[in-house]
C-alpha cells in the first residue's frame, strides 16, 4: 500500500485572495491555483511552511491536537524542544517557565535533546562505516527527508535511517515510567512542535508505522499560553525541576545550524539551512558535483529550529539565547546526571527505522512506456512556452504547466501568451480567453465592477 503523507498545513479558502504567493515560493511546486484558490498536490507537499510565511492574509494555518486531550491521561508528559525556553526574554527565568508549564497540568517535563548523546554515538559509527552510502544525510529535519523522497529519490540510500531525538527520548520516557510502576495506558506524551514538518512527521512518520508520541502542541500556542500564565501570576514557583536541567552542551546546540556536525569525527561535514539552499545543494550532490563529503546536516528553516515557523520570537535572538545557555553547560553529562544514558543499550537497540520509499514528483505514469511518451510531450510543450514563469496560468512554472497538461489536469491555453497568439491568429475569441482566466482566478478578479473608482482613462 502506498504511504500517505499527512499535511499539517491547511488552507482557509474563505480568507484567500488568490495572490499566488504560496504557489511561487513552494520548493516542490506543490500548489497551483484553480477558481481563485490554491490547490495542494499532496504527494509533492513537504510541509516546509514557506507558503505559510508567504501568505499575506493568514489564509494558511497549521493544525494541532486539542490541548484538552492532555487531561485524558493520568500521567501527561510534555516533550519540550530546548529552544522553547529561548523564546522568552532573558528576564523570565527558566524556573518560571517550568513552573507555568506544570501549572497547565503536566506531570513531567523532558527536553527532547536529552537523547542526543546516544544519537551522536550512532552517527559516528555510521560515518565510519564505509559500507554505508556517503555522504550520510541527517534525518533530523522531516521536511528535508520528504524533500529527498519527492525531489531527490536517488539520494534516499544516503539517509541515516535512525529515529530523531524526539522519538528516542519518547522511548526512554515510556520505558523509564513503566519501570517505575506507571501503567502504560496512563502515559500520554505530547511533543511541542516548532514547525509544520514535525507535526506531519508525528501524524505520518516516515519509515515507521506509528509515532512514539500521543499528541502534538504548536510551539507558538504553548508560548502564548505559558506567557499569559506568567504575566498574570497564576502559578506558584516550584523548586523541583525533575529531568529538565541535566543536558549537555552538545545537546543544546544540536538544533542550531552546525549543531550536528560540531562534534563529529574529523572529515568533511557540512551544515546547510533554509529549504531553498538545501534543495540547491542536493542538486549538486545528485549531479555528482560534490565529492568527498562524509556527513550532511540539512535543515529546512533559516537558523534551523530557532527559525521554525511556529516559534514565537525572533530566530536570531532565540539562537543567541540558546548558545548562551549552552555555554554554561559541560560538553558531556554522566549517566548519573542524565538518567536517559542508563538506558543507552535499550535505545540503541531500538534506534533504527525501516525503509524509506521514494515519492518522485516527476513520475508521470506507473507504466514506464506511457511515462516516457508523456515526458517527451511535456518537454515539447515546455520548449514552446515563453519560460517567463509568470504564474498567470495558475502553475508555478512553464514546466509545471506542461506536466499538468500531459496528465490531463490543465489546458495549454491557460498560458496567457498562448491565448494572445491564438487571438491574433483568430483561433480564440476574447470571450474564451476570459473564460479560461475565470477558471483559474475566479470571478472576482475579472469582475468589471472591480474597475469602479479607477481613473482608467487618465492612466
Amino acid at each position: 500500500m502506498e504511504e500517505t503523507f499527512h499535511h499539517a498545513l491547511k488552507f482557509k479558502t474563505d480568507l484567500c485572495i488568490g495572490c499566488s504567493h504560496c504557489t511561487g515560493v513552494c520548493p516542490t511546486g506543490a500548489i497551483h491555483v484553480e477558481g481563485g484558490h490554491p490547490v495542494l498536490e499532496p504527494n509533492r507537499c513537504i510541509d516546509c511552511g514557506h507558503c505559510y510565511q508567504a501568505c499575506p492574509v493568514n489564509a494558511i494555518y497549521i493544525e494541532q491536537d486539542d490541548f484538552q486531550t492532555i487531561y485524558n491521561y493520568a500521567c501527561p508528559v510534555i516533550l519540550l524542544p530546548s529552544t522553547f525556553s529561548a523564546q522568552f526574554p532573558e528576564k523570565i527565568s527558566q524556573r518560571a517557565i517550568l513552573s507555568a508549564i506544570y501549572h497547565l497540568g503536566f506531570k513531567y517535563i523532558y527536553e527532547v535533546e536529552k537523547s542526543v548523546d546516544v544519537l551522536h554515538e550512532v552517527i559516528c559509527e555510521r560515518i565510519k562505516d564505509r559500507d554505508v552510502e556517503h555522504p550520510v544525510i541527517s534525518t533530523f529535519c522531516p521536511a528535508v527527508v520528504r524533500l529527498i523522497q519527492v525531489k531527490f529519490p536517488s539520494l534516499i540510500p544516503n539517509l541515516l535511517l535512525v529515529r530523531p531525538p524526539m522519538d528516542i527520548t519518547s522511548l526512554y520516557i515510556r520505558k523509564n515510567l513503566t519501570d517505575r510502576g506507571v501503567p502504560p495506558e496512563d502515559i500520554g506524551i505530547f511533543y511541542v512542535a516548532p514547525c509544520a514538518a514535525k507535526i506531519a512527521a508525528i501524524k505520518s512518520p516516515v519509515g515507521e508505522t506509528k509515532a512514539q508520541t500521543d499528541g502534538v502542541i504548536n510551539m507558538n500556542y504553548l508560548y502564548n499560553k505559558v506567557f499569559r500564565v506568567i504575566k498574570q501570576g497564576e502559578y506558584q514557583l516550584r523548586d523541583d525541576e525533575f529531568d529538565f536541567h541535566p543536558i549537555s552542551r552538545r545537546s543544546l546546540l544540536w538544533t542550531m545550524t552546525g549543531g550536528e556536525i560540531n562534534d563529529l569525527p574529523q572529515g568533511r561535514n557540512l551544515a546547510i539551512d533554509d529549504i531553498d539552499n538545501v534543495s540547491e545543494f542536493l542538486e549538486k550532490v545528485e549531479n555528482g558535483d560534490v565529492e568527498g563529503v562524509d556527513y550532511l546536516e540539512l535543515r529546512a528553516c533559516d537558523e534551523s529550529c530557532a527559525g521554525g515557523i511556529l516559534c514565537g520570537s525572533n530566530r536570531f535572538l532565540v539562537a543567541e539565547r540558546q548558545k548562551k545557555r549552552a555555554a554554561q553547560k559541560s560538553v558531556k553529562v554522566s549517566p548519573k546526571e542524565n538518567r536517559l544514558l542508563t538506558y543507552k543499550e535499550y535505545l540503541k537497540d531500538n534506534i533504527s527505522v525501516g525503509k524509506v520509499e521514494p515519492r518522485s514528483m516527476d513520475k508521470l505514469d506507473e507504466d514506464i512506456g506511457v511515462a516516457m511518451r508523456k515526458m517527451k510531450k511535456s518537454f515539447e510543450l515546455n520548449s514552446n512556452l515563453p519560460q517567463v514563469d509568470c504564474r498567470i496560468c495558475g502553475y508555478q512554472s512553464c514546466k509545471a504547466l506542461s506536466d499538468a497538461v500531459v496528465n490531463g489536469q490543465a489546458d495549454i491555453r491557460q498560458c496567457i501568451f498562448v491565448q494572445r497568439i491564438m487571438e491574433l491568429t483568430d483561433k480564440m475569441s476574447t470571450a474564451e480567453s476570459i473564460r479560461l482566466q475565470r477558471n483559474i482566478w475566479g470571478d472576482q478578479k475579472l469582475d468589471k465592477d472591480s474597475l469602479k473608482g479607477m481613473a482608467i482613462n487618465e492612466l
